[in-house]
């Protein structure tokens, strides 16, 4: 006799402050989790970037090279490189190891709102204030950036890129999809200023936060909307936003000192997360666990399942 299949477990929200680590880097202007969620990263607006292990809250390097706040920094697919942006129009790509700046690429005319390595990490993208994303060359020696993508009419506040596409948000209120297998161009008019896009975990959909207080989940190759997700606070800031885990909860910072998870499907509002008194700037998902990162201030939090035990190692 055969048995039914086991249901899967129903997704676990993160909602249980596992650690609040403060970073002592002025106000934390972003948190990112590293390519395996094993480390994460924060921009401070005291000009320098910080390697965390979060779970232990113990602090692994500190990199200081920029000239203003950092505004965004990313990982490698190795973990052996690290690329930021900031106030200061310049994009930094450092060693993880020694904490070295290995190349300082200039050309932007504004600050640099986003970084993003492409999957092999040889070239770096970041996206400006100057209404540009520029394409940097990890392995020449050459000043210039490779390749201009200049078609938004604002500032670009977020850049995300997969195997071949790059997806960027714009203040012109468009969401803009750079097919580069195809070499096309793909545009979404949201109508108002965008401050994050992502892709969904499978791939099929973006989700995309503007300032008009609105989360929306559009059908990647269509434009189609599929939903909007409302509640939260988002009027002046540029805030994160992204997919849990496994694709089930839109999740969003708020100016309202929370985090806010929709049902992905269903769109209902699954849980308001208080954090804190003040903006919740950033926040940063786990690519396979239910584990989330927030930064409010000059502080992150670490959040977990409720069933979840830290080990006397993690604890």
């Amino acid at each position: 006799m055969a048995f039914p299949e086991p249901k899967p477990r129903p997704p676990e929200l993160p909602q249980k402050r596992l650690k609040t680590l403060d970073c002592g880097q002025g106000a934390v202007r972003a948190v990112r989790f590293n390519v395996d969620g094993n480390y994460c990263l924060t921009c401070g607006s005291d000009k320098t970037l910080k390697l965390w292990n979060p779970l232990r809250g113990t602090l692994l390097r500190t990199y200081s090279g920029h000239g203003y706040e950092v505004l965004d920094a990313a990982g490698s697919f190795d973990n052996s490189s690290l690329c930021s942006g900031g106030g200061d129009k310049a994009v930094v790509l450092w060693d993880v190891a020694s904490g070295q700046v290995v190349r300082k690429f200039r050309g932007h005319a504004g600050k640099v709102n986003t970084v993003q390595f492409n999957e092999e990490a040889t070239v770096i993208l970041s996206g400006s204030i100057d209404s540009s994303i520029r394409c940097w060359d990890c392995r020449s020696r050459r000043p210039e950036p490779v390749q201009t993508l200049d078609e938004a009419r604002d500032g670009v506040s977020c850049v995300k890129v997969s195997d071949h596409e790059v997806l960027a948000g714009s203040v012109d209120g468009r969401v803009r999809r750079y097919d580069l297998r195809k070499g096309q161009l793909f545009s979404d008019y949201v109508g108002s200023p965008i401050t994050c896009t992502c892709f969904s975990r499978d791939g099929q959909c973006t989700l995309v936060s503007s300032l008009d207080s609105t989360l929306r989940l559009l059908d990647k190759d269509t434009g189609e909307l599929l939903g909007e997700y409302k509640g939260h606070k988002n009027q002046e800031y540029k805030l994160d936003c992204c997919l849990s885990e496994r694709d089930t909860h839109v999740v969003s910072c708020s100016e309202d000192g929370k985090v806010f998870f929709w049902d992905l499907v269903e769109g209902a509002l699954a849980l308001a997360l208080p954090v804190g008194r003040g903006v919740v700037q950033s926040l940063a998902y786990h690519p396979t666990e239910p584990c989330l990162l927030t930064a409010m201030g000059g502080s992150i939090h670490c959040w977990r399942e409720e069933a979840y035990e830290a080990d006397d190692g993690a604890g």
